[in-house]
């Protein structure tokens, strides 16, 4: 479905790329893919190539009340350290490179009239669109990145990542990986409240 939908973006791996993607910005230069048992989402998550291999890891401390997170290569090597920042308005992620880049990610993403997030550090944008589960980054000029798209409906919390500017890849996996983190936060807070309301109404 998503290889054909202009709406879902998501595919799997071996799948051609999405035909909205193609239309807009062309083929992507590379595509990697993420598999992420829920119960294990705050443990560890795998970026597998089109070929599903492995290619970059992402560790959390768990429990980890900043959800510290470590992204490294396949060979091992550190790319990057993520972490919320607690007792702010807004929840925030901050991601330190390897390489000395500082950039953060708000959870301000996520209000639905809202749907264009400054990635503050870099001077990106993240253009999210909620009910397709699809995200476009953008570089200062406007150039897209990449394109996230999630799958709905999957026991496992499934992404898929086209990208358009390779010489990027390690920052974009890093902004997936907080992303991917974020979202499941925001879900994980929604079926709280859900069940705090059930509770009170019975």
């Amino acid at each position: 479905m998503g290889v054909f939908s202009k709406v879902h973006r998501f595919r799997e791996a071996g799948d051609p790329a999405n035909v909205n993607n193609v239309e807009r910005f062309g083929q992507p230069v590379r595509s990697l893919f993420t598999s992420t048992k829920v119960l294990t989402l705050h443990h560890k998550i795998e970026i597998t190539d089109d070929r599903e291999n492995v290619v970059y890891r992402a560790e959390t401390k768990f429990p980890s009340l900043h959800d510290k997170t470590e992204i490294y290569d396949a060979s091992g090597r550190h790319i990057a350290h993520m972490q919320r920042k607690i007792f702010t308005l807004h929840e925030r992620h901050f991601i330190t490179m390897d390489n000395g880049t500082e950039f953060e990610l708000s959870n301000e993403l996520f209000h639905l009239i809202k749907d264009i997030t400054n990635i503050e550090g870099l001077g990106w944008q993240l253009r999210g669109n909620i009910l397709g589960l699809n995200f476009e980054l953008y570089d200062a000029d406007g150039s897209i990145i990449a394109v996230i798209a999630q799958k709905m409906f999957s026991l496992h919390d499934k992404y898929s990542l086209d990208i358009y500017r390779p010489e990027y890849e390690e920052t974009v996996v890093a902004i997936l990986i907080t992303l991917q983190h974020m979202i499941a936060d925001r879900n994980a807070a929604s079926s709280a409240g859900s069940g705090s309301s059930s509770s009170s109404s019975n």
